[in-house]
Formats: C-alpha cells, structure tokens, sequence
C-alpha cells in the first residue's frame, strides 16, 4: 500500500519579496506551509541579510526553476567604504581599514565603466560553492581559505546612485553567478580602498518585473482569507521567451506519455509546450529533423 503524499497540489510561481534575516530556504518553507503544497524549490538563494525578489516554484513549476537560475538579475546595493568584512558583507568581522580617498563623481563612473561587459571574478570564500565535496563557506567558518579560480560573469549595466564619505550605493543588472558583495570589494579596491556591503536589494530577477512581488506578511494575510491562489503564476512563468510549441489533442497525449511528436520549428531547441486551450505540457527539445522530444512533463490532472 502507498503512502499518502502530504499536501495539495499546487502548480506556480510565487514571487516573494524576501525580508532581511530569513534563509531563503527558511522562506521556501514558509510559502511552503502556508499553500500546503506537496512540492516547492527556489530559483537561487538570496543571502539572508539581502531582500528582494526571490521566485519559488510550487509543484510542477519546479521542473523550470534550473533554467530560470540562470537568468539575469538587477540589484540595488549599498556599500560601507574605508572597512572590510570577512564575509563581504554586515554579518561578518571586521578584518581591514583602510583610509577613504577623496572621491568625485566622475572618478567613481569611469572606474566603473572598467567593469562593463565580461570580466572576470573569484568567489568568495563565504559562498556555496563547493571544493572537493565541501562548501567553501564551511571552510570559511573553520578558518581556513582556498584558491578559487576565476569565473566569468556579465555586467551588463552598472549605475551609481549616490556616494559619501562612507558610502557607494549602486544598481548593477548581471548575469548568473555574480557575487555582489565581491563586486563591490572590487569597485572599492578601484578607488584605492575597501568596502563591504551593508544593503543589498534585488529588484529584478528575468523575465519578472519588480512590481508583482508579495510580501511574507500579505500572503500570511491571504492564507487566512483562503486567497493566496491570486499570487500564482503560470507553470512556465519563468520560461515566457522561450518559444511555444502547440499541439492537438491527439499529439498533446503522446507528448504527456513521452513520446516524441513531429512539429515545424523554425530553429532547433528548447521549447514550451501546450496542448488544446494552451494547456501546459511540458518542456521539450526540437530536432533538426522538425522532432519534439518531450524532456520535462508536467504531471497534471487534465481532462
């Protein structure tokens, strides 16, 4: 005999707008509990200190959170000069001071324009990343350090909103895999001293605006008043520019079963896929021969 799964299912995207001082996973959870839902993942954590949009992927629209990890991203941050941390931001010990030099507005945007484009940055040592097995930040709290090699990342824009004596703030739009807060290390050390971050906000994760986010605090409001469906997105949400392949009924059928299906495409690769009434099937990868292959289904009551 099974064993009943706990929870309902429930299928979409939650744009939360993250509070200060909760693990992104802690806030997975929550959003977790308060749907009942049966499945949940997140698109790439947020640090705890950060705020900001975080998408979570409730059921089925857990099979599209790989591809949005690697979205672009748009951050708001603001960095404390003259003091550096060990982790890069307010939750670490101080570990440098350093003098401030005379910054102008135009000094501050040409050394930013240095770090347009692709370039390259090492990761942090307080960070997920792994070595042999182990995550670095582990490492890290046991006071140890390791070489990290570089990895490419992409500024796309870079802003800056203001400054002090003791502060940078900025807007940076990145690609995947960029540390902010080593970021703004490095936009210190480009003006002759050290920094970390004292705010960081996302504004933005692709394709998402910043204006349908909800807060932890409304969506415990709507579980009571049993309205937390309207804070749903689609399935594939997070996919919308990926071309969209439909299909008949008789097609739909085979695709959910795995079979492949013929299709005409206009560029191999992948696709989205519906059905009758653009219901959401799946995932699926077009050949050059004009196959679909069906790669992600999502598994759902359809009629």
């Amino acid at each position: 005999m099974s064993r009943r799964k706990r929870g309902k299912p429930v299928n979409g995207i939650v744009l939360l707008d993250k509070p200060a001082g909760l693990t992104s996973n802690r806030a997975l959870q929550t959003l977790r509990r308060l749907f009942d839902a049966r499945k949940a993942g997140h698109t790439g954590s947020l640090d705890p200190f950060a705020t900001g949009m975080l998408p979570l992927c409730l059921g089925e629209a857990s099979k599209t959170a790989a591809f949005m990890i690697a979205a672009n991203k748009t951050y708001r941050a603001v960095a404390r000069l003259g003091l550096a941390t060990d982790t890069g931001d307010i939750e670490g010990s101080t570990i440098l001071n350093m003098d401030i030099p005379e910054l102008s507005e135009s000094m501050i945007r040409e050394s930013f324009a240095a770090f347009l484009g692709e370039i390259e940055q090492v990761p942090p040592m307080y960070s997920a990343l792994k070595q042999q097995g182990q995550p670095l930040y582990k490492l890290a709290r046991q006071g140890k350090t390791v070489e990290r090699s570089p990895r490419k990342i992409v500024i796309h824009d870079l802003k800056l909103l203001g400054f002090g004596e003791q502060f940078l703030e900025f807007e940076v739009k990145c690609s995947k895999g960029t540390y902010i807060r080593t970021l703004a290390e490095d936009l210190a050390r480009a003006l002759d001293t050290c920094a970390h971050l004292v705010s960081l906000r996302r504004l933005s994760v692709e394709p998402f605006a910043s204006g349908h986010m909800v807060t932890l605090n409304q969506l415990e409001s709507d579980a009571e008043s049993q309205t937390l469906d309207q804070h749903l997105l689609p399935i594939d949400a997070g996919l919308k520019n990926w071309p969209l392949v439909c299909l008949d009924a008789e097609s739909a059928a085979g695709f959910r079963h795995g079979i492949c299906q013929q299709c005409e495409i206009t560029e191999p690769g992948w696709v989205r896929v519906c059905g009758p009434q653009e219901q959401a099937l799946g995932l699926g990868e077009c050949t050059m021969d004009g196959l679909l292959k069906p790669k992600r289904v999502y598994n759902l009551n359809i009629d």
